[in-house]
């Protein structure tokens, strides 16, 4: 189990703990020894926990039960992970490439959150602290739930704008919910600082346990691939964390020797609110922050990403871009989800086939391309970016043989 930070621009390195970012300022993360990794030596599981040697916790699991092998999944930490890789065959005509999908929405709270909240919770469970986010969406919901499966006191803070809807969607798992009045990018920073002060884990958008954790979406992918590789993965990009987390599952993997090639990162967000990518564009080496519009992808709706570089960085070093959609792109992406691949996402997960779709037209990827579209949450919370309610006649239950035969006509 590793217990060293380090700083992917400066080097410096940390122990566990100590800090979150770099006296340079940009984020830390977990340097695990992925020496003597080996594919056909990890276990079967559960879920994420199947790589659990390059994780800076140890499984959830008890020994309880009698006649066992003392490796029992216990709460839904142990039900992170796992999701499936499919092929999409009918999404690869709009995509401009052979197109498979990474159904995050399958995990226990409906997104890849539950990576980064398992192993979070996990680590403060170990010290018996408090665990705490700054969230009003999926992570919020995702590290209130994985608390309370674990016993483990739980603080969410949210802008104190918060729809009553969000707020009942995390308050069913009790957490300590605090509406916060102000600067919600410096809400971020304080909570650094709050955690130290107050001893509280805080587990945000791409602290070290949380990019730790979100590593192993691309852990499974190129586990599912092995010993061959997908050419490129998609994925959304927001604060910069999943992005990193990516990033460095390929680092790891790579120094271990197991990757023939290095896949091509491209990262997606949505044109109203694009910092990434308009530094990708300018070829800036940092990422200003803007002020952001408003996007039906409002889960990826960040004007001043706090790994923005090192997702920058990341995508240049795989050879990958960063690119940006329009609303209207990802409305329909969705519905092409839906009605092509029979997956129900949200809208921030739909970018990932308008990017391609993007990537394609460009030259970037080709029709042969093996690409990873990477959909991070499920779309059955969501109401926008759906496709209006279809036509739908009532008719005589006498007359519905001629009704649906005129309509499949």
């Amino acid at each position: 189990m590793t217990e060293t930070l380090s700083c992917y621009a400066c080097g410096e390195t940390y122990h566990r703990d100590e800090r979150a970012r770099c006296v340079c300022g940009e984020p830390l993360w977990f340097e695990p020894d992925s020496s003597g990794f080996d594919w056909k030596a990890l276990p079967d599981g559960p879920g994420m926990w199947r790589y659990e040697s390059l994780l800076p916790v140890d499984a959830p699991v008890e020994s309880t039960r009698a006649g066992t092998d003392g490796r029992q999944p216990t709460g839904i930490g142990a039900g992170a992970g796992g999701t499936p890789l499919v092929r999409t065959p009918r999404l690869d005509g709009l995509a401009g490439c052979a197109t498979y999908l990474k159904d995050e929405g399958r995990n226990p709270t409906g997104s890849f959150k539950d990576r980064g909240s398992a192993v979070g919770v996990a680590a403060a469970a170990e010290r018996g602290r408090p665990v705490g986010t700054v969230s009003h969406g999926n992570m919020a919901m995702s590290v209130a739930a994985h608390a309370a499966s674990a016993d483990v006191p739980c603080v969410v803070l949210v802008p104190a704008d918060i729809s009553a809807a969000r707020l009942r969607l995390i308050g069913q798992y009790d957490p300590e919910v605090v509406r916060v009045d102000g600067d919600y990018g410096r809400l971020y920073e304080r909570s650094l600082e709050l955690g130290s002060e107050l001893g509280i884990s805080f587990v945000n958008s791409d602290s070290p346990l949380r990019v730790a954790g979100q590593a192993t979406t691309v852990l499974e992918i190129l586990d599912e691939f092995a010993p061959d590789v997908p050419d490129a993965i998609v994925m959304p990009a927001s604060s910069g964390g999943h992005a990193s987390a990516a990033w460095r599952a390929l680092r790891d993997l790579d120094a271990a020797g197991v990757l023939p090639s290095i896949p091509e990162l491209h990262f997606v967000q949505a044109a109203p609110s694009a910092p990434i990518a308009e530094a990708y564009a300018a070829g800036a080496e940092t990422v200003s922050p803007t002020d952001g519009g408003g996007t039906i992808a409002y889960s990826i709706g960040n004007g001043d990403p706090p790994s923005g570089n090192r997702a920058l960085t990341a995508a240049r070093d795989t050879g990958g871009s960063v690119t940006a959609v329009t609303d209207d792109e990802i409305r329909t992406a969705t519905a092409a989800f839906a009605a092509r691949a029979g997956a129900c996402v949200e809208p921030a997960s739909a970018t990932t086939l308008a990017g391609a779709r993007t990537l394609a037209a460009d030259g970037v990827l080709d029709a042969e391309d093996d690409v990873v579209l990477v959909a991070t949450g499920t779309g059955f919370k969501e109401d926008v970016g759906r496709p209006d309610p279809p036509e739908s006649p009532t008719v005589p239950l006498d007359e519905l043989g001629t009704a649906l035969a005129d309509r499949l006509d």
